[in-house]
C-alpha cells in the first residue's frame, strides 16, 4: 500500500503536463487559453504576471463554473505544488487540456 502510494505520486495524470515557464511564456497571447494563478491574494498582489487571474486553491472548486471545459488552462502557484493539486481538481471535475508551470513563480521571474 506504502508503494502504491508513493508510485501514485510519480506517475502523471492523464490530461496535466507539466510545463516550463518558457512554454507558458508562449502560450501567453493564445486567446483559447485561460491563466489561473492559485496563490493567496497577498501572494498575487506582491508579484502576479498577466494574463493569469487569481483564483485562490482554497476557493478553486467554488468557481469552476467560471471556467471554461473546452479550452486549454495553464496553472501557477508559487512553487508548483499548489498548482499540481488545483490540476487534479480540475481534471477531476472534466477539465482536459491542464498545463502545470514547473517551478511557479518562482521560476517565473
Amino acid at each position: 500500500m506504502i508503494v502504491a502510494f508513493f508510485v501514485s505520486r510519480i506517475i502523471p495524470v492523464k490530461g496535466i503536463t507539466n510545463i516550463t515557464v518558457q512554454e507558458a511564456k508562449n502560450k501567453g497571447k493564445d486567446k483559447r487559453v485561460q491563466f489561473i494563478d492559485v496563490r493567496t491574494p497577498g501572494e498575487y498582489n506582491g508579484y502576479s504576471s498577466k494574463p493569469f487571474m487569481n483564483i485562490p486553491l482554497s476557493n478553486l472548486s467554488a468557481k469552476l463554473e467560471t471556467l471554461d471545459k473546452n479550452k486549454e488552462i495553464v496553472v501557477i502557484c508559487q512553487s508548483g505544488m499548489r498548482s499540481a493539486k488545483a490540476a487534479i481538481i480540475l481534471k477531476k471535475h472534466g477539465f482536459n487540456k491542464i498545463y502545470n508551470v514547473k517551478g511557479g513563480m518562482s521560476a517565473w521571474r
